[in-house]
């Protein structure tokens, strides 16, 4: 299989190449990726070097229409998907351009490319965000009406619906998967799980939003990488398809469960100012891929937490 790979420099698309590499001996990727603050060619370093005759790496900006279309011309791929997107909630409240530019034209620049040049399958990567906030029961499922909070969901649900838009409209290959929130290693340190960690072994002080009663549905990023792999493979064109870890914790009870496992205090922590329209809920409703793809999440999320503290803590000391 030839891939043809956005993003694959950050946090969830290094682990899925690295996933490929190491399944298949025989898969070719091209990586595009734009090496914003959250990526690094780092993350990928050893499977340059090891795999150089089936890796490439291409630094390109999927908002550029023109780039975009030289290199999808210039190859022969089996399947493209998009990992890359401008993603950290915080600041898209702040520059929410940079949003519209990476997650909504560029899906649009690449869906037009590989449709036109006949890739025979894409597949966006999205979240659970599209849908807004739960209230204290229920799960989101695919028939969930979106309603983004914040301008970085609000450019994620734009982009879902330009990639369903292109299967109505053109009878495009599209897949959309939609995903609870990731942990694991590789992640930049500006998202919770990281950020905490490292204040924490840093001895500072962890800022928590508002009261800390936000709750959020935790999967390991293997287990999402997993089910994108499956979905790529055998999902049906024009669908959707959701993947959570049922691991739902409130951002208090998170934080104070990685103090615990760093062996710090809970002194540590310092409530500030709660983030504007910050969403109560996320909870997915992943019967679907389990029924429909067969998937089944494998990661227990204390030995995932562990492995995950683990994995930054050797990074650090």
């Amino acid at each position: 299989m030839n891939y043809l790979i956005t993003g694959g420099c950050g946090f969830i698309g290094c682990n899925f190449i690295r996933r490929l590499f190491a399944e298949d001996a025989d898969v070719h990727v091209t990586n595009i990726d734009k090496l914003t603050y959250a990526g690094s060619e780092e993350n990928l370093a050893d499977i340059a070097a090891t795999a150089a005759d089936r890796y490439r790496f291409i630094k390109a900006d999927i908002g550029d229409a023109t780039t975009v279309e030289e290199i999808i011309a210039g190859g022969k791929f089996d399947i493209l998907i998009n990992f890359a997107a401008e993603s950290h909630v915080d600041r898209s409240i702040t520059s929410p351009a940079d949003f519209v530019s990476a997650n909504i034209v560029g899906t649009a620049n690449l869906l037009q490319s590989a449709r036109e040049h006949e890739i025979p399958r894409y597949v966006q990567i999205s979240t659970d965000e599209v849908y807004g906030s739960l209230g204290d029961t229920g799960y989101f499922t695919e028939e969930t009406p979106i309603a983004p909070s914040s301008p970085y969901s609000a450019s994620k649900a734009s982009a879902d619906l330009l990639v369903l838009a292109a299967f109505h409209t053109y009878g495009q290959d599209v897949v959309v998967t939609r995903c609870s929130n990731n942990y694991g290693p590789y992640q930049f340190p500006e998202k919770l799980i990281p950020l905490m960690i490292t204040k924490a072994l840093a001895g500072e002080k962890l800022p928590v939003y508002g009261d800390g009663q936000n709750v959020r549905d935790w999967i390991h990023v293997d287990d999402h990488c997993a089910g994108i792999a499956i979905a790529a493979a055998t999902g049906k064109p024009g669908e959707v398809y959701n993947f959570g870890g049922n691991n739902e914790h409130k951002n208090l009870d998170l934080v104070k469960a990685l103090l615990k496992s760093l062996g710090k205090s809970n002194d540590l922590i310092e409530f500030v100012k709660d983030r504007p329209g910050h969403d109560q809920r996320y909870a997915i409703d992943a019967s679907k891929a389990r029924n429909e793809l067969g998937w089944i999440p494998t990661w227990n999320f204390e030995a995932g937490l562990q492995q995950t503290v683990d994995w930054y803590r050797s990074r650090v000391e």
